[in-house]
C-alpha cells in the first residue's frame, strides 16, 4: 500500500455489492476531510529538485501572485481574488515555489475516488523552458488522491504536448462530453 495512506471499513461507507469488490482490490482511501491536520486540504506531499519545490501547502502559497497570473490568464481573465480564494478552499492545490517565489500553480477538483479535474496551471514565463511543467506536472499526478482514478480531464488551449508527456490524450469520445461555457464572466460579460 502507498506511504501515507490509510484503509477504511468500506462497509461503512459503500455497503452493497461494492463494498467486496472495494475489499478485494485493497483500494487505498485517503483519510476523511475532518482527520486530516488542521484543514482537510493540508497534506504533507512535497517533492523538490534544486531550489525548487512542489507543495500542497496552502499556507507557504502566495494568494496575491496566485491572483496575479489568473485573472490576466485567458481562461480566468478578470476573475476576482475573493473567487481565486474560494475555489483553492475547494480544491486540492499545487504550488510551484523557487525558494519562497511562488512561479507556479496548478489546482484539481476532485472526489479523490473516482474523478479529477486539472485546472489553473500555470508556470511563470520567466522559468518556462527549463522542464518545470514536466516535472510539475508528473509529480502532481503521483499525488496519493489522485491514484486509482477512472477519469482526469482537463481543457487546454495550447498545452498539449506537455500534457501528453503526462498520459493526457484527446478525448475518445468527443461527442458524449458536454459543457456549459460562460465567457467573459469574470469581466461583467453576457453571464455576469
Amino acid at each position: 500500500m502507498a506511504a501515507g495512506l490509510q484503509t477504511r471499513n468500506v462497509e461503512n461507507v459503500a455497503g452493497g455489492p461494492w463494498t467486496a469488490r472495494l475489499q478485494a482490490a485493497q483500494i487505498p482511501v485517503a483519510a476523511p476531510w475532518h482527520h486530516r491536520a488542521g484543514s482537510a486540504r493540508v497534506s504533507a506531499f512535497e517533492r523538490s529538485r534544486d531550489t525548487f519545490r512542489i507543495t500542497t501547502d496552502t499556507g507557504v502559497m502566495d494568494l496575491d501572485a496566485i491572483h496575479a497570473y489568473l485573472t490576466r490568464s485567458y481562461w480566468s481573465e478578470g476573475i476576482p481574488k475573493p473567487l481565486v480564494q474560494k475555489a483553492m478552499a475547494g480544491s486540492l492545490c499545487f504550488g510551484l515555489l523557487d525558494g519562497p517565489r511562488q512561479i507556479g500553480f496548478a489546482r484539481v477538483v476532485t472526489d479523490r475516488a473516482t474523478y479529477a479535474y486539472l485546472c489553473d496551471v500555470y508556470v511563470l514565463e520567466d522559468y518556462q523552458g527549463r522542464g518545470l511543467g514536466t516535472w510539475f506536472m508528473r509529480e502532481l499526478m503521483t499525488h496519493p488522491d489522485l491514484q486509482g482514478l477512472r477519469r482526469v480531464g482537463l481543457v487546454t488551449r495550447d498545452a498539449h504536448r506537455l500534457y501528453e508527456k503526462c498520459g493526457f490524450t484527446a478525448l475518445a469520445n468527443p461527442d458524449g462530453h458536454m459543457e456549459i461555457v460562460r465567457p467573459g464572466l469574470y469581466l461583467g460579460g453576457e453571464e455576469a
